[in-house]
């Protein structure tokens, strides 16, 4: 099963919000999420967002794909930074 870190579509007609969520890929944009990770809110200025840090790193480490918006977010939250250095520190672990 593929899993994807993605946003889902919330809000009222043309005023978007998004949760961005971990889902199989095979789901619809708006379909069942395995969890919830944050939300994002780009109507606000500037552009709200929330993730929890802890539970996202976790399912990077499991293999979830982020999209390229769900990327750029994650990175603008300091996670993907920290994700890689904790897989730096494994790797120099193992040699």
């Amino acid at each position: 099963m593929a899993v994807k870190i993605r946003l889902k579509r919330m809000g009222a007609k043309k005023d978007p919000s998004y949760r961005i969520v971990v889902a199989d890929s095979r789901t619809q944009r708006d379909g069942r999420a395995i969890e919830e990770l944050g939300y994002y809110d780009p109507t606000t200025e500037p552009a709200t967002f929330k993730v929890s840090e802890e539970r996202a790193i976790l399912w990077l480490e499991r293999g979830a794909i982020p999209t390229p918006t769900a990327r750029t977010i994650l990175s603008r939250a300091g996670i993907l930074e920290k994700w890689q250095a904790a897989r730096e520190k494994t790797r120099q672990a193992a040699k």
